[in-house]
C-alpha cells in the first residue's frame, strides 16, 4: 500500500573524513531507499558535513556531501557512523553541532565506534553507552566518565542511541524505523535486507558457542522457533519448548542461550511484543483480543510488556501507528460482540 500525504522524515548522517563505509551503507539502505510503494513511510536522508569537498572512505570509495552541518537544526534524526580507526578525532564543527542538537532534544544515534566521537562531544558523560565489545576496554580508558556498557546490541539514554558493531548496527537503524514509524515498516525494511526484523537491545552481542554442536541440534532449535511462533496464542513453559525438542530443560535452555544470545522466554516475549505490534498496526480488534492473540493471557500483562520494550502502551502504540488513521478506536470497556 503506497504512503501518498505524509511529509518525509528527515535524517542526517554526520559526514566526515574516517567514518566507515559499511556503516554508511547500512544507514543509506534503511533510510535512503524509496519504499513508499510498500507502504514504509518517505524519508530525505542528507549526508551533512563541514566541508562540501567528497570524502575518501576505506575500500576506494568516497561519500560527497550535500548538505552543511547547518542541516542538522531541521533533522528529526541525527545518525553518526563508526570509525575505521576508533580514535579518530571529529572536527570541532561536528562536536559542536552535534551539542547543539543535544541540547535541542534531537534524538541522535551512534552505530558501533559512533560512540567514540559522541564521547568526544562530551555527550555521553554519566550517560550509559555501548560500542563492540572488542572497543569497552578502549573506550573506558580514553572517556571515563562514559559508563560503558559491556554486552548489549544496543541501548538508550536521555535522548541518545549506541550500539555494538557491525549487524547490531542494523538492528539499531531498525528499532529506530521501529519507535518512530511502527513495526511494520521497519519489518517491510527487514524484509528487502534479507535481515532480522527483530533483535531486542538487550540481546548478547557476543556469543561465546555461535553454532550448536551439530546440525541436527541447529535444525531441532529452528523447528521449535517456528513452532512457538506459529502457536504465541498457546502457553509455552521452558519444559515444554524442551519437550518438544527431546532435550532436557537445562540443556535446552543451554543451547537456545548459546544460539540465539537470549533465553528462550525472552525471545518469546519479545515475539509476542512485536506479534501485538503487527495487530495494533493491522486490526481493530479490541486490546484484550490482541493480547490473547498474542500469547499475553491479559491486557494487563501486555501493557506491562509495552512499558518495558517500547517505552508506551498498546492504546498509545496504535494511535500512532494504526494503518487506518480516522477510524474509531474499539472501546475494551465494553463487550465487544
Amino acid at each position: 500500500m503506497p504512503t501518498t500525504g505524509r511529509p518525509p522524515a528527515r535524517i542526517a548522517l554526520v559526514s566526515f573524513p574516517g567514518i566507515r563505509a559499511f556503516d554508511v551503507s547500512v544507514i543509506t539502505e534503511v533510510w535512503g531507499v524509496d519504499r513508499t510503494d510498500r507502504g514504509v513511510p518517505p524519508f530525505e536522508l542528507r549526508r551533512a558535513a563541514a566541508d562540501p569537498a567528497p570524502i575518501p572512505l576505506r575500500g576506494g570509495l568516497s561519500l560527497t556531501p550535500d548538505r552543511t552541518l547547518a542541516w542538522l537544526t531541521r533533522a528529526d534524526l541525527i545518525v553518526v557512523p563508526g570509525l575505521d580507526d576508533h580514535l579518530t578525532p571529529a572536527p570541532e564543527p561536528v562536536l559542536e553541532a552535534l551539542r547543539r542538537a543535544h541540547a535541542r532534544a534531537t534524538p541522535i544515534a551512534a552505530l558501533c565506534g559512533g560512540a567514540f566521537t559522541l564521547a568526544q562531544a562530551g555527550l555521553l558523560d554519566g550517560r550509559q553507552a555501548v560500542t563492540h565489545w572488542n572497543l569497552t576496554d578502549l573506550l573506558r580508558t580514553h572517556h571515563p566518565h562514559v559508563t560503558v556498557v559491556q554486552d548489549a546490541l544496543f541501548l538508550h539514554d536521555d535522548n541518545i542511541w549506541t550500539s555494538a558493531g557491525t549487524a547490531a548496527g542494523i538492528d539499531l537503524c531498525l528499532h529506530l524505523v521501529r519507535t518512530a514509524h511502527g513495526a511494520e515498516a521497519a519489518a517491510t525494511i527487514a524484509r528487502s535486507m534479507v535481515t532480522a526484523p527483530f533483535r531486542t537491545g538487550t540481546q548478547a552481542q557476543f556469543i561465546e558457542q555461535p553454532t550448536p554442536h551439530t546440525d541436527r541440534d541447529a535444525d531441532t532449535l529452528a523447528s521449535v522457533r517456528a513452532f512457538a511462533l506459529t502457536r504465541l496464542a498457546e502457553p509455552h513453559t521452558v519444559a515444554g519448548l524442551a519437550a518438544h525438542a527431546g532435550m532436557s530443560p537445562r540443556s535446552f535452555a543451554r543451547h537456545f542461550q548459546a544460539t540465539t544470545g537470549t533465553t528462550p522466554l525472552r525471545w518469546l516475549i519479545t515475539q509476542r511484543v512485536a506479534a501485538a505490534q503487527k495487530l495494533l498496526e493491522q486490526t481493530d480488534l479490541p486490546l484484550p483480543e490482541v493480547a490473547r492473540r498474542a500469547g499475553f493471557g491479559s491486557e494487563v500483562t501486555m501493557r506491562q510488556h509495552f512499558a518495558a520494550h517500547l517505552s508506551t502502551s498498546p492504546r498509545d502504540y496504535r494511535l500512532a501507528f494504526h494503518q487506518n488513521p480516522g477510524r474509531p478506536e474499539v472501546d475494551t470497556t465494553r463487550p465487544h460482540p
